[in-house]
């Protein structure tokens, strides 16, 4: 694991904090996960792999809001399987899509939960569909956020300048430079630094979070939760 790096030094100055979801407060998704999803597909077992890569090559415009649900499924259909709107197929693969996303990080939801109650603005900037937006949305610590934002809804993904620019503006058009923006991906990260916000690049490290946020050591994560999301 490689050390979480801030582009600025703490302080107790922050108006608002932006968070990436999936990697940051979300866990990534099993293997069991991914090949229940390509059998759903019609794939074989041992094509989970190509699977996946031939689900994240077509997923962005899915991600952007530019491909409807059915079209984005209907490319990975194998052997014959079909899933117009309005299948029970299309709807399994919708269920089984949001299933994996949605398994989060219990010691960053407590620390989440931590500075929403000293009064910090906490937004939500997540490249996601709108299916998988709605399930987000629905989840009890999605109250923890003054605002949520999703590619799907604003036709742009990290790291496109339009992401930064909508987080803000739910977040109450903070100053750039009080804003700390938390993302797994560097790309997201290197492009907001751009936009003038304060960053961490995310590594799975929830200490280097908490001193962000918290503006004080943490307690380390307990060694059977020491695995980066």
């Amino acid at each position: 694991m490689t050390a979480s790096k801030p582009t600025t030094p703490n302080g107790a100055d922050l108006e608002a904090v932006i968070l990436d979801y999936n990697g940051v407060i979300g866990r990534q998704p099993t293997s069991a996960q991914w090949a229940q999803l390509a059998d759903l597909a019609g794939w074989h077992p041992h094509e989970t792999h190509a699977f996946q890569q031939a689900f994240w090559q077509r997923r962005e415009p899915f991600d952007e809001g530019i491909a409807a649900t059915h079209t984005f499924w209907s490319g990975l259909l194998r052997n014959g399987r079909t899933a117009p709107p309005g299948s029970s197929l299309l709807a399994a693969l919708g269920i089984a899509d949001i299933a994996m996303w949605t398994a989060t990080d219990p010691v960053v939801l407590d620390l989440l939960r931590t500075a929403h109650a000293t009064g910090l603005r906490l937004v939500l900037l997540s490249n996601a569909p709108k299916p998988l937006a709605n399930g987000l949305d629905d989840a009890d610590w999605c109250t923890l956020f003054s605002g949520t934002v999703y590619s799907a809804r604003i036709g742009a993904n990290k790291p496109h300048r339009r992401a930064y620019e909508a987080a803000l503006e739910a977040a109450g058009l903070p100053h750039p430079a009080k804003t700390l923006f938390v993302d797994d991906r560097l790309e997201n990260v290197e492009a907001a630094e751009q936009f003038g916000l304060q960053t961490l690049h995310y590594t799975g490290d929830p200490a280097a979070l908490a001193r962000r946020l918290l503006q004080q050591p943490a307690v380390s994560r307990p060694a059977a939760l020491a695995t980066s999301a």
